[in-house]
Parts: structure tokens; C-alpha cells; sequence
């Protein structure tokens, strides 16, 4: 697996740095969509990496930034490939090892860029994922997930990916020991564009869930892992609780 320096000394560094405090003792990275195949170099203007900019943004919120590192996933290539941007995922987690030692990391992906989170998620780093959307094919491994917390976050008006296979995924991983659960949300697109602020305020929540040593203890993630169907989530009270519902 191909080694990469930390973002700032080299250009194609795999681990960009957006919030470095000077103890870190956790860590979000972000990793945004792309397409099946592809050698075209993936660059931070591609729209497929702007969208992740609001979703980096809005999983800070809730977050203790004196001591959570923030980074994006820069891949090589905008293409699957068969698994190059996972490589560039385990490369990122690789510098942050060598930049703050062992630190637990939540990873929150979009699209093609949860698939590889989801992938990604076999590193010991990994405390969980937030996948946006997934690109779960059917069939896609699920046993490295045993002991990591899952949640699906995907809108019911998908028309790229579907909801049907990220559900069938969440309940793989499920029965192969993962903490795992979906929300399905209620008229929302694979962009993230429709319904834009409960997809931002999910992700607030959800990643400060996922950061917690337990996962377990409550909140939108704990509520997910113990439905027994997706959830839906039709729209947010004026409190901004996340109230789902089984469907």
C-alpha cells in the first residue's frame, strides 16, 4: 500500500488537514463521492469534493474541537477502480498514526466515498462510520465490520444508489456483529441538496454519537441499531430533535 505524507508537505498528500488542535485525541475525516471507473486525477474543485465541504463543516458542530482533528480523504484517482481510493483511505489513516499516534476516527463518506469508508472501516482506528447515500452493491463485505458502529443515512427519493441495497447491507453487518442501523429520509436526493439542512443536522448528531466510546448510550445512532426496519425520518419538530419512526 502506497505511503503518503500529511497534506502541506507534498501536493498529492491522501490526508488533507482542515483542523489540527494541539492535542488530538480523535479524529473525523471525510470521504466524498465519485464514479465506478476512472484514471482522471481527483481534484478539490471537482463537485463531487465541494459537496463534502458543508457535511465536513456541519460534523464539527457538535464536536469538542480542542482535541478532534478534521481532515478530507484526497484520492488519486476519481474512479473505483476496484478499490484505489480505499488505499488512499488506509494511506490517510496511516499519516494520521504517524502525526498523532492512535487516536480513534470516525469517517464519514458520500456515495462512492461511503463505500469506501464502510471498506476503509477495517483499520483499528476506525470507531465508525456515517455513510451518506452508500454505494453498497449487493454483496459487498461486511465481516470487518464486527465490533464498529454503523449508521445509513439515505434519502427515500434516491435515484442513484438505493436505499433497498443500503438496507440489506445494515442488516449484513448487523448479523456479522457491527452496531448498525439506517434512516431513510423522507424526500431526500442522492446530492443532498433537497432537504440539505436535516441531512446536515443528522450528520451533527450522528458523528457526535459515533465519537462517543459507546455508541450504545443513546441519540439517533442507538435508536437505529435497535430498530428492527429502517427508520424514517419525515421532517424536524422546531427543537431539532430527529424524531424516526419504523416503516
Amino acid at each position: 500500500m502506497p505511503g503518503y505524507p500529511v497534506a502541506g508537505s507534498e501536493p498529492r498528500a491522501a490526508l488533507v488537514v482542515r483542523h489540527r488542535p494541539e492535542t488530538v485525541r480523535a479524529a473525523v475525516f471525510t470521504l466524498h463521492g465519485g464514479r465506478p471507473d476512472g484514471r482522471q486525477v481527483s481534484r478539490p474543485w471537482h463537485l463531487e469534493a465541494l459537496r463534502m465541504r458543508p457535511v465536513l463543516r456541519a460534523a464539527a458542530e457538535g464536536l469538542p474541537l480542542h482535541h478532534v482533528l478534521l481532515g478530507q480523504v484526497r484520492y488519486r484517482y476519481r474512479g473505483w477502480n476496484g478499490g484505489d481510493p480505499v488505499e488512499d483511505a488506509f494511506a490517510a489513516l496511516s499519516s494520521l498514526g504517524v502525526l498523532s499516534g492512535d487516536v480513534p476516527v470516525v469517517l464519514v463518506g458520500h456515495s462512492m466515498g461511503a463505500r469506501t469508508a464502510l471498506r476503509a472501516a477495517a483499520h483499528p482506528a476506525v470507531r465508525g462510520v456515517l455513510a451518506l447515500a452508500p454505494w453498497v452493491p449487493p454483496g459487498e463485505p461486511v465481516n470487518h465490520l464486527r465490533g464498529k458502529s454503523v449508521v445509513v443515512l439515505h434519502g427515500d427519493r434516491d435515484r442513484v444508489t438505493r436505499a433497498a441495497d443500503s438496507a440489506d447491507f445494515v442488516f449484513r453487518a448487523r448479523d456479522a456483529g457491527a452496531r448498525s442501523g439506517i434512516v431513510l429520509i423522507g424526500h431526500g436526493d442522492h446530492a443532498m441538496l433537497r432537504r440539505s439542512r436535516t441531512w446536515h443536522r443528522l450528520t451533527a448528531q450522528v458523528v457526535g454519537d459515533l465519537m462517543r466510546s459507546d455508541a450504545r448510550c443513546g441519540g439517533i445512532a442507538a435508536t437505529s441499531f435497535a430498530a428492527t426496519v429502517p427508520l424514517v425520518l419525515a421532517q424536524w419538530n422546531r427543537r431539532g430533535a430527529a424524531p424516526a419512526a419504523p416503516r
